[in-house]
């Protein structure tokens, strides 16, 4: 018995010490200690020149120069353009037995399509791309308004997929101010507005500049011209022609593509830059109709290194330009005086080290434009005015 009290005693004292110990080491509710509440943002709110409120200012400024695009190609052009392929062609059973026989002579039917295009000045001048219009003969635009118009076809390019409509009789436009796309730096907001599917006019989305220089490979012909802006803000069919603007609503590229394997956004997008819109919507409004890249000095040879010096005995300062080693008959460089044995050193003040060199300063000239070619001559240097002619 004596053995059971002292157990229970002890097992008490025990108890009594614990419960000591929890109540000397437990937080009561009141005295939780609270996190310190400071002000935070969002990350890029302490960018520099950013404020809150940036997307919806940007968004603002940029949608009402944003425009609604329906093309249409009538039957009377798509029966045209059957003509012609069937002259093309040159198909002795072609005209014999064709499809229009066969289905009654409505076998080819005339494309429509839709798209977004820009505001370039009050005029009613509009940026879009070609694939958008470059197809139809009926074309009519939408405002941000609603108000509808019949805009007729300016020019297209091509090499760019760049296209230029223009409207009239509106009082009420807000062109589009652009940005130097050569300023804009991977990781910078962007916002796409345009009217995806062909009806949600005026959308707007955010995202990054993913990438820059981007060469798709998706603009046919030898001339073409790729130097896509990539980014991440959404961008969808019925999107093409429509504006890629920088925080300050100016623009920076006419959006044009999508990377997909489904037909619909999913993840990149790619934008034409607004330092090769400028350029090329200048061209078409005024040369008043389609560009024609297809320009070419008309000559061939070497890149210089130090054989082709030993080779030819060539009298240069350092291992650098083009040789040429023939001069086509007829072309820009026969006529503007280059002969076989000069060596291209510079174009328009732009050094030339390599063939690749001639294609990049030619990049974005036209026919009739008028360029300074530098060579070396036996030693000496001379610069000829060439004016570009179209190559064949």
């Amino acid at each position: 018995m004596k053995s059971f009290l002292k157990y229970m005693a002890s097992g008490i004292a025990g108890g009594l010490i614990v419960f000591a110990g929890i109540q000397l080491t437990t937080v009561k509710p009141t005295e939780i200690q609270k996190p310190q509440v400071i002000p935070t943002s969002f990350g890029f709110n302490n960018a520099p020149g950013f404020t809150t409120g940036d997307f919806v200012e940007s968004a603002r400024k940029s949608t009402g120069a944003v425009v609604h695009i329906y093309a249409e190609e009538s039957e009377s052009l798509a029966r045209k353009k059957r003509e012609e392929k069937r002259n093309r062609m040159r198909d002795p059973f072609f005209d014999f037995f064709g499809f229009d026989d066969f289905f009654g002579g409505n076998f080819y039917r005339p494309k429509n399509g839709s798209g977004s295009g820009v505001f370039y000045s009050k005029e009613g001048y509009i940026i879009t791309n070609n694939h958008v219009v470059g197809f139809a003969d009926k074309i009519t635009v939408t405002d941000s308004k609603g108000k509808e118009y019949k805009a007729t076809k300016v020019g297209v390019d091509p090499a760019t997929d760049l296209a230029v409509i223009k409207i009239e009789g509106s009082n009420d436009i807000t062109p589009i101010r652009f940005a130097d796309s050569d300023q804009v730096k991977v990781g910078e907001w962007v916002l796409a507005v345009g009217n995806p599917f062909g009806y949600l006019t005026s959308t707007v989305t955010a995202g990054i500049v993913s990438a820059k220089g981007r060469n798709l490979d998706i603009i046919k012909g030898e001339k073409a011209i790729e130097d896509f802006i990539q980014t991440d803000a959404a961008i969808n069919p019925g999107n093409s022609g429509g504006a890629l603007v920088n925080l300050n609503g100016d623009l920076i590229g006419i959006n044009t593509a999508i990377a997909t394997p489904t037909g619909v956004f999913a993840g990149y997008s790619f934008a034409i830059p607004s330092n090769i819109v400028r350029k090329v919507v200048a061209d078409i409004i005024q040369q008043g109709g389609d560009l024609d890249r297809r320009t070419s000095l008309g000559v061939g040879g070497y890149d210089v290194n130090d054989e082709i010096i030993k080779e030819f005995k060539l009298k240069l300062n350092t291992p650098e330009g083009f040789y040429i080693e023939e001069v086509e008959k007829g072309s820009a460089a026969q006529l503007g005086g280059i002969l076989p044995g000069d060596v291209i050193v510079a174009i328009n003040d732009t050094s030339i080290k390599r063939y690749e060199d001639i294609e990049a300063s030619l990049k974005y000239a036209k026919v009739g434009d008028k360029i300074k070619i530098k060579v070396n001559r036996n030693g000496k240097e001379t610069t000829l005015p060439v004016q570009l002619k179209k190559s064949f």
